[in-house]
């Protein structure tokens, strides 16, 4: 098996054991866009790095069965939960459930956990989910990146509404991008620095002739970028088209933590490699060389729930108030390397692992399930 994962980057299609297909009647290519020279906003906006203190984490309580498959519409329920009720020791949780799961989602999941009445396609909140951002007067806003279903590779009208319905719940402002993307395909440090996948961003799925140097602009206006890290990533594999959550993470400014695929038989097995090389070899905003630290994949799964699109990766973890929230995968010695490993770079940490099969087997983790909102 993979020794990364099988279907690199969460936030994607969970179709259980099925191949990812695309949408029956997908929509018409979108037209070529250019974005023009935005003017200066006039607020500076900035997105915190997700160890900054939470008010509250973001979750969508969903297994439909034309996703999912009736058999893992239970074992996906009871793993959401499981993350849910983990993170909710150490901060809030705000779960959005469709009004069919709500009784579910109210068995399962523990009082610390709100439920809020809201239709939803998917569970990946990460990617259909508002990016906040705040100000230097501490103001807060809520970024919208237009999700379209990963390129139109999944129904969406539900999960299209979740940033907005988002922004509403917190009562902030809701800044509409020209850019189409996901919160999974970019990592930042808090402090100006960012790691995006050209695979992913640049796809002509969602933005059809748009160049680095436009992206690049647009994220600096709104997320408060000033130095952005190019991973190639790989596209057409899975479901994002190689989200950068499941292939490198700050740990903090100056520290990233990377997966590395060894099985020869991966398709990621060059592109980790790759991306290594580029880490090593990158600055961050503060011209400063990265220190770069390697986390590798379990050998094995457990195989009741494996699939063709199984994600078995370690970088896929949750930073919350006071923990990181991690996958172990039942072997021990991987598993009780990556918690050595979060434990070193998270020192102030608790360090949680839970076992996350069934959304795994969906091609996400814990990470792609979130979606943090800043104090």
């Amino acid at each position: 098996m993979s020794g990364i994962l099988s279907a690199c980057g969460g936030g994607g299609g969970g179709n259980g054991p099925q191949p990812l297909v695309p949408v029956p009647a997908p929509a018409p290519a979108p037209s070529p866009i250019a974005l023009q020279p935005s003017p200066q906003p006039t607020e500076t906006w900035r997105m915190p790095d997700e160890s900054a203190p939470h008010r509250a984490v973001w979750m969508a309580f969903a297994a439909r069965e034309s996703v999912w498959t009736a058999p893992m519409r239970q074992p996906v329920q009871q793993a959401l939960a499981r993350i849910a009720n983990a993170i909710s020791v150490y901060e809030p949780v705000k779960m959005l459930v469709g009004a069919e799961d709500f009784a579910t989602a109210r068995q399962l999941c523990g009082s610390n956990v709100e439920l809020i009445q809201h239709e939803i396609d998917d569970l990946w909140m990460r990617d259909t989910g508002c990016v906040f951002v705040r100000n230097m007067r501490g103001e807060r806003a809520a970024v919208s990146f237009n999700f379209n279903g990963w390129g139109n590779k999944q129904p969406h009208t539900r999960d299209a509404t979740v940033a907005a319905r988002m922004a509403e719940l917190t009562g902030v402002p809701l800044l509409r991008s020209r850019l189409v993307m996901e919160g999974g395909g970019i990592e930042v440090d808090g402090e100006g620095t960012a790691i995006i996948t050209e695979s992913c961003v640049l796809n002509a799925n969602r933005n059809p002739g748009l160049g680095w140097e436009a992206c690049e602009a647009e994220l600096k206006r709104l997320l408060g970028l000033r130095k952005i890290i190019w991973l190639p990533g790989i596209a057409g594999r899975d479901i994002t088209d190689g989200h950068t959550d499941f292939y490198a993470r700050f740990a903090s400014p100056g520290i990233v933590v990377a997966g590395l695929d060894e099985d020869p038989g991966s398709y990621d097995r060059a592109v980790t490699r790759r991306h290594l090389e580029v880490l090593k070899q990158a600055t961050d905003a503060r011209g400063q060389r990265l220190r770069v630290e390697v986390l590798r994949g379990p050998d094995s799964v457990r195989r009741k729930l494996e699939t063709p699109e199984f994600a078995a990766g370690y970088i896929n973890f949750y930073v919350c108030n006071g923990a990181v929230i991690a996958p172990q995968f039942g072997d021990s010695r991987a598993d009780g390397n990556a918690r050595s490993l979060l434990q070193e770079l998270f020192p102030r940490r608790e360090v949680v692992q839970l076992d996350i099969d069934a959304i795994a087997a969906g091609g996400g983790g814990i990470h792609c399930t979130t979606q943090q909102q800043p104090v």
